[in-house]
């Protein structure tokens, strides 16, 4: 098997309050997704909090099932957010609501 099967992504995604890098990496039998801010992430659940906390970094997780994984950046958009680095807590981010929201708060709108 050689990088022929393998299928990467990045690019901007255009928010409603702002602008992110969107990442997806697929190849056989697996994938992941994450959304870059400039504040912190929004990833699928390949991203340990644990470690994230350790280093101070804002990481928010959405977790797929093997019905409906998340396989590109804007799955992470509708995926509720299972768990969060102490960064990510400390600026706002909460376990169940929405990356859409979680994003929001990356990108500096305090609001959510």
């Amino acid at each position: 098997m050689g990088i022929e099967h393998l299928h990467t992504r990045h690019e901007p995604i255009e928010l409603p309050f702002g602008q992110a890098i969107g990442c997806s990496y697929r190849w056989p039998g697996g994938q992941y997704c994450v959304i870059h801010t400039d504040r912190g992430i929004l990833g699928c659940g390949l991203y340990d909090c644990s470690i994230a906390s350790q280093f101070g970094f804002a990481v928010a997780i959405a977790r797929g099932t093997p019905t409906n994984p998340l396989r590109e950046p804007e799955d992470l958009l509708n995926a509720k957010i299972a768990d969060v680095s102490q960064m990510a807590h400390d600026m706002g981010i909460r376990i169940g609501m929405l990356g859409i929201d979680a994003l929001s708060i990356l990108l500096g709108n305090p609001n959510q």
